[in-house]
């Protein structure tokens, strides 16, 4: 950070963050006004429709990175937002019928322990 001098003035450059928090983004809200949004959750942008220009940037920035399906995940990753601004986000443009979620099946059992330690070890092998 740069100064000239005064405390009341200040530069900020690439590593000092957003300027406006993320709760400005959400009006505060920290639950989305509606869907639920696991991390696997697939997103992808509505076809045929749309966005207002009204949208906030990082929402038109949603809306832009959705149009091939991807996980909130990395809606968030992308974003660099935290995820629960992020799922608030979301649950506005879902409501505004500019999104869609599809849920990851769910899994009828648990995972063996083979399987987990098959897991593992390719993790391991990255």
């Amino acid at each position: 950070m740069h100064t000239s001098g005064t405390t009341d003035e200040a530069w900020y450059d690439d590593d000092a963050g957003p300027v406006a928090r993320p709760y400005t983004m959400t009006g505060g809200r920290t639950a989305p006004a509606r869907g639920q949004f696991d991390l696997i959750s697939l997103v992808v942008a509505r076809r045929g429709v749309t966005p207002p220009t009204s949208l906030f940037p990082e929402q038109a920035r949603i809306v832009e990175l959705c149009h091939h399906p991807v996980s909130v995940a990395e809606v968030g990753a992308e974003l660099d937002l935290p995820l629960g601004t992020v799922r608030v986000l979301l649950g506005d443009l879902l409501a505004a019928g500019l999104i869609e979620t599809h849920e990851p099946p769910m899994l009828s059992e648990l995972p063996t322990e083979d399987l987990l330690e098959a897991i593992l070890v390719g993790l391991r092998g990255l």
